[in-house]
């Protein structure tokens, strides 16, 4: 990470509505018209390896995240109005327990 006198230099930009069809590559060309992108990341679903419409975009400097948005926040890309703001930090989530804490195992016996 960027620093600049303790002032964060890199940003992240989450990017939703996406269609389905859009590539990381085809999402970071739209980017890099702006500036330097570090990374771009298309969340998929683990079961169908299916875009789920949303992803996250890196870029080198915060000025140019911010010009970014600006620019590409209601732009139609492969037919879809993206919307993109500044990514907030991930939330700590507790871990989902399923059955209880038996681990589905039933208590009751059956005579």
């Amino acid at each position: 990470m960027h620093t600049i006198f303790g002032e964060i230099k890199e940003m992240n930009i989450f990017v939703g509505s996406l269609s389905y069809d859009v590539t990381e590559n085809e999402l970071r060309e739209e980017f890099e018209a702006h500036g330097i992108v570090n990374s771009v990341k298309i969340i998929v679903d683990r079961d169908t390896n299916r875009s789920k419409g949303f992803g996250f975009i890196e870029m080198d400097d915060k000025a140019e995240g911010e010009a970014a948005i600006e620019s590409i926040n209601g732009k139609s890309i492969m037919g879809r109005e993206v919307a993109v703001n500044e990514a907030r930090p991930r939330e700590e989530r507790p871990r989902r327990t399923f059955g209880g804490g038996d681990r589905g195992r039933s208590n009751s016996r059956r005579y």
